[in-house]
């Protein structure tokens, strides 16, 4: 993920490549019969009419098609009915990545631009000399970003005879088979903070003067994701903690099998309780 530092200018041109593309994807899946959920007989049926309906270029108007075909295909009973500007895919044909100059080239609404990247040192070292295909631009609160996508090539598999079982849970969110635990009481905590907090906010906002209101719903807005964020940043913590034990002890990690966890509670409790003996195929080697 690479943030953007557009001018004025390409800030104004992403934002209405942004409304335009999702306003094409609203209009193809309104036009084109549910029933057709194929990216190829979408594309024979609406191309040109889209094409010219909204003046995209020939390759963002099949990237469009693509969004709705893989939205009638993944989404079952949830399928989106309005698209909202939020993102568009690019693949090798209208963009590309200037590793000289930290630039990209995204074909826009109305040509093609070259937009500086605002990056560090860990996003060069993953994507030095690296030719990418496809991107996606994405519109975050804090900005434009371009989600990247690079390859590389995975290390050799260690073969080992040791394992770490992991038990995931929720009073304590993961549990090693070396007797080490990582407790969620952190999490709960600041999910109990959170929730509490919400609800005085949104009661401040029904019955409080008119600022009052207007600051709360203000504070409401910052609030958003914030504890979804902090609960990412403890798992990948703990997470980061198991492998590097792994790799200090040379052994693979074998995680509980979480299959049938809706029909009973004890299966998924049971899977570590000879975790010396696993089965090979039970055991994920890293």
């Amino acid at each position: 993920m690479c943030k953007l530092a557009p001018t004025d200018t390409q800030a104004r041109s992403i934002e209405e490549t942004l409304l335009v593309f999702a306003d094409a994807c609203t209009w193809i899946n309104q036009n084109v019969d549910p029933k057709v959920k194929g990216g190829i007989k979408m594309q024979y049926l609406i191309y040109q009419d889209a094409r010219e309906t909204f003046g995209l270029s020939a390759n963002l108007t099949i990237q469009a098609i693509r969004r709705v075909a893989s939205n009638r295909k993944t989404a079952g009973k949830n399928k989106i009915e309005e698209f909202q500007p939020t993102s568009i895919s690019y693949d090798q044909r209208i963009f590309q990545y200037r590793e000289a100059d930290e630039q990209v080239g995204l074909t826009l609404l109305h040509g093609r631009e070259r937009i500086p990247l605002d990056i560090g040192n860990y996003q060069r070292n993953l994507l030095k000399s690296q030719k990418p295909t496809s991107a996606t631009l994405v519109k975050m609160r804090s900005g434009y970003y371009i989600d990247i996508q690079v390859k590389s090539e995975a290390p050799d598999t260690i073969e080992t005879d040791k394992v770490i079982g992991v038990d995931l849970g929720i009073t304590d969110l993961a549990v090693t088979s070396e007797v080490e635990t990582y407790s969620g009481s952190e999490i709960k905590t600041v999910r109990d903070h959170f929730a509490q907090l919400r609800t005085d906010l949104q009661r401040k906002t029904s019955k409080g003067t008119r600022s009052t209101r207007r600051r709360c719903r203000q504070l409401l807005k910052r609030l958003s994701g914030k504890e979804q964020r902090f609960q990412r940043w403890v798992n990948h913590g703990i997470s980061k903690s198991i492998v590097q034990r792994a790799i200090e002890t040379e052994s693979a990690i074998a995680l509980e099998d979480l299959s049938g966890i809706r029909q009973t509670s004890k299966s998924s409790n049971q899977v570590f309780t000879q975790v010396g003996v696993l089965p090979a195929e039970r055991v994920r080697e890293l």
